[in-house]
């Protein structure tokens, strides 16, 4: 009888079999969060989650086509079948599993509190009562901002990092929670900017998935453990996420 169970689930999961049949991996991300996706000026897109979703498509055998949306939408459009799977440093946490399954851990990522240079006051996290902190919603840095709300003036969310950074720039508010990748990236276009202070939090990112696609998620898996292996993984890491 178990075995009539498993072997009747197995077939059930055709998910890495439509892929195939497919002939294209379909990866939806939001092309605006770099360094890990954003688009060029002619149109073109680039990042770590694009460097990483080529390899896992070319350890995989099938052309990957890149699918941009609004972020908010992504796990609902995963749903509905838009997307095979999301590749847009998406960190695990309890209430999106309950969504979507995970691919293993691809990268850890770093939050860090990010001011004005010319901000002395600020210089950790217990320096934010009555300050304004912003963060993006539904990410990692937004679960950073609530981590740390009882230290906090006022929690402000966006829908972009960018919209933060911006507000920041312009004294609307006084600090924001972002990547640690993402802040060495507008820290480097604009040095009016600096981090303080230590660490926020550290999110596992991987690769969402529908429920109950367990053959594409294995095969996922066994894609990221071998371009860790040969060393392809560490290549896109260091292009893409050192800061120095």
């Amino acid at each position: 009888m178990a075995l009539a169970v498993a072997a009747n689930g197995f077939c059930a999961d055709l998910s890495l079999q439509k892929v195939q049949d497919k002939g294209e991996l379909v990866v939806g991300f939001c092309a605006q969060y770099p360094p890990f996706e954003f688009k060029t000026k002619t149109g073109d897109f680039q990042g770590f989650d694009v460097d990483l979703a080529n390899a896992i498509g070319k350890e995989m055998n099938i052309p990957v086509k890149f699918k941009d949306g609004e972020w908010q939408g992504l796990i609902a459009g995963l749903q509905k079948g838009d997307y095979d799977i999301l590749i847009t440093c998406m960190g695990k946490n309890p209430k999106r599993m309950e969504m979507v399954d995970f691919s293993d851990t691809y990268v850890n990522l770093t939050e860090v509190l990010v001011v004005r240079k010319d901000e002395s006051q600020i210089q950790g996290q217990n320096d934010l009562k009555d300050k304004i902190v912003g963060a993006q919603m539904a990410t990692s840095s937004e679960k950073a901002l609530n981590s740390i709300k009882d230290l906090v003036g006022t929690a402000k969310t966006y829908n972009y990092t960018t919209e933060a950074f911006l507000d920041l720039k312009f004294k609307r508010i006084d600090a924001l929670i972002s990547g640690i990748a993402y802040a060495a990236v507008q820290i480097q276009k604009d040095p009016s900017f600096k981090v303080v202070g230590d660490p926020l939090h550290s999110t596992e990112i991987g690769i969402a998935l529908p429920k109950n696609t367990s053959a594409l998620k294995s095969e996922i898996n066994r894609a990221i453990a071998k371009i860790k292996a040969d060393g392809s993984h560490q290549r896109i890491h260091d292009k893409w996420l050192t800061v120095n």
